[in-house]
C-alpha cells in the first residue's frame, strides 16, 4: 500500500506544510478507526489523509476522504486536501476537478496547468468576540479583535498589531488550549503589500496534538472573510509565518471560499503495517 508525503501550499521541498496521504483505491470503504488513527500517529506530521473512490452516481462526490491529526480525527483540513488532490492528479486516478465528500460537506478541488491546485470550502463564519480571560497572557501580545470561527475548525481568530508581532510570538501553548476547541489563529496586516503578500498569520493548535501548524489551509476560510472585510478585495494573498513558511492565495465568493496553491511529493513509499 503506497503512503506519500506531499508538501502543501509550496512550490519547493521542505516548504509549506507537510502532510500523509493514503489512497484506497479499490476499496469501497475505509479501515477501522483505530488503524486509521495509529497511522497517523506513526507519520507524525499535522495531518494524514486517507481517501476512497465513492462509485458512480453515489451523489455529489467522487471521492470519500478523512483527514486524521496524530491524535485526533478532524472536521476539515485544507493542506492535506491540497496533498491528496495533487496525488490523485500525479498518478493519473483524476484529473480536472475532484469532489470529495468530508464530514464538512462536499469540497472540491482543480488542479490548473501551472501546477496549482484550487480548493473550493466553506466559509467559516466569522463572529465578534469579547476578549476571552487570558487570551493576551497565552499568545503573549496585545490583541486589537478576537472573532469565534464557527463549528467546522472551532478557532479563536486574533488580531494584533503588525506583521512583527504575529512573527516573533512565543505562546504558552497549554494556556492556548484551554481557549478554544482547536486553538488560535493570530493574524495582522502585511507591512510591506509589495513583497507579495496581504496578511499574516500563525497557527496554533495544541488541542490537536500541534503546537503550530506550518500552513493551514481551514484557517484561511476565516481569514479570508476577516481581511477582505478590512482591505476592500475578495482576492488576497496570505502569509502563514511559520519555520516552513507557505502562501495561500484566498478568494472570497459569499459562502464558499477558493484557496489557492502549490504542492510537492518529497517522499514515496511503502506502508507495510496493513490493516
Amino acid at each position: 500500500m503506497k503512503i506519500r508525503i506531499v508538501d502543501a501550499f509550496t512550490p519547493r521541498p521542505f516548504g509549506g506544510n507537510p502532510a500523509g496521504v493514503v489512497l484506497f483505491p479499490d476499496a469501497d470503504s475505509f479501515p477501522a478507526d483505530d488503524w486509521l488513527q495509529r497511522v497517523a500517529a506513526e507519520v507524525n506530521l499535522s495531518e494524514t489523509a486517507y481517501a476512497h473512490p465513492l462509485p458512480a452516481g453515489a451523489g455529489d462526490a467522487d471521492w470519500a476522504l478523512r483527514w486524521f491529526t496524530p491524535v485526533t480525527e478532524v472536521d476539515m483540513c485544507g493542506h492535506a486536501t491540497l496533498a491528496t488532490a495533487h496525488v490523485l492528479s500525479e498518478s493519473g486516478l483524476a484529473s480536472g476537478t475532484i469532489r470529495f465528500a468530508a464530514r464538512c460537506g462536499v469540497l472540491a478541488a482543480t488542479a490548473h496547468d501551472d501546477g496549482t491546485i484550487t480548493l473550493d470550502f466553506p466559509t467559516s463564519p466569522l463572529v465578534p468576540a469579547v476578549l476571552p480571560a487570558g487570551v493576551e497572557e497565552a499568545i503573549g501580545a496585545p490583541v486589537l479583535s478576537v472573532h469565534d470561527t464557527g463549528p467546522h475548525i472551532g478557532d479563536l481568530l486574533v488580531e494584533v498589531a503588525d506583521e512583527a508581532t504575529v512573527r516573533t510570538l512565543a505562546p504558552d501553548l497549554r494556556a492556548v488550549g484551554r481557549l478554544s476547541r482547536r486553538g488560535v489563529v493570530v493574524t495582522a496586516a502585511a507591512d510591506d503589500p509589495g513583497r507579495g503578500y496581504d496578511f499574516v498569520s500563525r497557527c496554533f493548535f495544541p488541542n490537536a496534538g500541534i503546537d503550530e501548524d506550518p500552513v493551514t489551509g481551514s484557517a484561511h476560510t476565516a481569514l479570508a472573510p476577516f481581511w477582505s472585510a478590512r482591505l476592500g478585495r475578495d482576492e488576497l494573498t496570505g502569509f502563514q509565518g511559520s519555520a516552513r513558511t507557505g502562501l495561500v492565495r484566498t478568494t472570497l465568493r459569499g459562502e464558499r471560499t477558493l484557496l489557492t496553491g502549490s504542492a510537492v511529493t518529497v517522499v514515496d513509499g511503502e506502508l507495510l503495517a496493513t490493516p
